[in-house]
Protein backbone atom coordinates (compact mmCIF):
# COMPACT_ATOMS: atom_id res chain seq x y z
CA UNK A 1 0.00 0.00 0.00
CA UNK A 2 0.72 3.77 -0.76
CA UNK A 3 0.05 6.65 0.77
CA UNK A 4 -0.08 9.39 -1.16
CA UNK A 5 -0.48 13.49 -0.35
CA UNK A 6 -0.95 16.00 -3.08
CA UNK A 7 -0.05 19.86 -2.78
CA UNK A 8 0.29 22.83 -5.23
CA UNK A 9 -3.16 23.39 -6.19
CA UNK A 10 -4.45 26.67 -6.35
CA UNK A 11 -6.31 29.45 -8.66
CA UNK A 12 -4.52 30.80 -11.88
CA UNK A 13 -5.71 32.86 -15.02
CA UNK A 14 -5.81 31.29 -18.15
CA UNK A 15 -2.39 31.22 -19.69
CA UNK A 16 -0.54 30.30 -16.40
CA UNK A 17 1.21 27.54 -14.86
CA UNK A 18 1.00 25.71 -11.37
CA UNK A 19 3.25 22.90 -10.52
CA UNK A 20 1.37 20.00 -8.96
CA UNK A 21 3.57 17.49 -5.87
CA UNK A 22 2.64 14.33 -4.61
CA UNK A 23 4.75 12.74 -2.03
CA UNK A 24 4.80 9.34 -1.66
CA UNK A 25 5.27 7.04 1.39
CA UNK A 26 7.22 4.40 -0.38
CA UNK A 27 10.28 4.27 -3.08
CA UNK A 28 9.09 5.85 -6.23
CA UNK A 29 12.40 4.11 -7.56
CA UNK A 30 10.54 1.00 -7.14
CA UNK A 31 6.94 1.46 -7.88
CA UNK A 32 5.85 0.04 -11.29
CA UNK A 33 3.56 2.88 -12.12
CA UNK A 34 2.65 6.47 -10.86
CA UNK A 35 0.00 9.34 -12.57
CA UNK A 36 -2.18 11.93 -12.81
CA UNK A 37 -5.81 11.51 -13.04
CA UNK A 38 -8.23 14.51 -12.74
CA UNK A 39 -12.07 15.10 -11.83
CA UNK A 40 -14.12 18.10 -12.84
CA UNK A 41 -17.68 18.65 -11.71
CA UNK A 42 -20.19 16.39 -13.42
CA UNK A 43 -17.69 14.38 -14.76
CA UNK A 44 -15.77 11.16 -14.66
CA UNK A 45 -12.17 10.81 -13.15
CA UNK A 46 -9.75 10.45 -15.98
CA UNK A 47 -6.38 10.04 -16.36
CA UNK A 48 -3.50 13.47 -17.69
CA UNK A 49 -0.59 11.70 -17.43
CA UNK A 50 1.20 8.73 -16.52
CA UNK A 51 5.35 7.79 -15.73
CA UNK A 52 6.60 3.73 -15.59
CA UNK A 53 9.24 3.14 -13.13
CA UNK A 54 11.60 3.83 -15.67
CA UNK A 55 10.49 6.22 -17.16
CA UNK A 56 8.42 5.73 -19.55
CA UNK A 57 5.56 8.63 -19.81
CA UNK A 58 2.27 8.82 -21.07
CA UNK A 59 -0.31 11.91 -21.59
CA UNK A 60 -3.63 12.53 -22.77
CA UNK A 61 -4.15 14.50 -25.92
CA UNK A 62 -5.74 17.00 -24.25
CA UNK A 63 -2.58 18.13 -22.31
CA UNK A 64 0.34 17.46 -24.90
CA UNK A 65 2.72 19.90 -24.91
CA UNK A 66 1.22 21.51 -21.98
CA UNK A 67 1.90 19.69 -19.28
CA UNK A 68 4.70 17.71 -18.03
CA UNK A 69 5.03 14.47 -15.32
CA UNK A 70 7.86 13.80 -13.51
CA UNK A 71 9.28 12.45 -10.30
CA UNK A 72 12.40 12.77 -8.24
CA UNK A 73 13.60 9.70 -6.29
CA UNK A 74 15.56 11.29 -4.08
CA UNK A 75 12.52 12.57 -2.65
CA UNK A 76 9.76 10.11 -3.85
CA UNK A 77 8.11 12.61 -5.40
CA UNK A 78 5.58 12.82 -8.23
CA UNK A 79 5.31 16.27 -10.01
CA UNK A 80 3.00 17.61 -12.78
CA UNK A 81 4.00 20.81 -14.60
CA UNK A 82 1.04 22.23 -15.85
CA UNK A 83 1.44 25.51 -18.30
CA UNK A 84 -0.58 27.38 -20.61
CA UNK A 85 -3.53 26.70 -18.45
CA UNK A 86 -7.27 26.64 -19.44
CA UNK A 87 -10.09 27.05 -18.11
CA UNK A 88 -11.21 23.34 -19.11
CA UNK A 89 -8.36 22.19 -17.16
CA UNK A 90 -10.62 22.96 -14.19
CA UNK A 91 -11.01 20.12 -12.28
CA UNK A 92 -9.66 17.77 -8.92
CA UNK A 93 -6.43 16.10 -9.66
CA UNK A 94 -5.39 13.02 -7.78
CA UNK A 95 -2.08 11.31 -7.31
CA UNK A 96 -2.54 7.52 -8.03
CA UNK A 97 0.52 4.72 -7.82
CA UNK A 98 0.79 0.95 -8.37
CA UNK A 99 3.69 -0.65 -6.82
CA UNK A 100 3.23 -4.16 -8.57
CA UNK A 101 2.58 -5.66 -11.71
CA UNK A 102 3.28 -4.89 -15.47
CA UNK A 103 5.66 -2.22 -15.55
CA UNK A 104 3.67 -0.49 -18.22
CA UNK A 105 1.29 2.11 -17.53
CA UNK A 106 -2.05 2.66 -19.29
CA UNK A 107 -3.88 5.76 -19.10
CA UNK A 108 -6.83 4.01 -17.17
CA UNK A 109 -7.99 4.01 -13.77
CA UNK A 110 -7.76 0.44 -13.44
CA UNK A 111 -3.87 0.12 -13.73
CA UNK A 112 -3.67 2.00 -10.20
CA UNK A 113 -4.57 1.08 -6.77
CA UNK A 114 -3.48 3.66 -4.30
CA UNK A 115 -4.77 7.08 -4.60
CA UNK A 116 -4.44 10.59 -3.04
CA UNK A 117 -7.30 12.94 -1.43
CA UNK A 118 -6.79 15.36 -4.43
CA UNK A 119 -5.76 18.72 -5.04
CA UNK A 120 -8.30 21.43 -6.67
CA UNK A 121 -6.91 23.14 -9.58
CA UNK A 122 -8.99 26.40 -10.94
CA UNK A 123 -8.26 27.93 -13.75
CA UNK A 124 -10.34 31.27 -14.77
CA UNK A 125 -10.92 32.79 -17.74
Amino acid sequence: QVQLVESGGGSVQAGGSLRLSCASSRDTRMTNCMGWFRQAPGKEREAVATIARFGTTGYVDSVKGRFTISKDNAKNTLYLQMNSLKPEDTAMYYCAARLYGLVTCGLREADFTDWGQGTQVTVSS
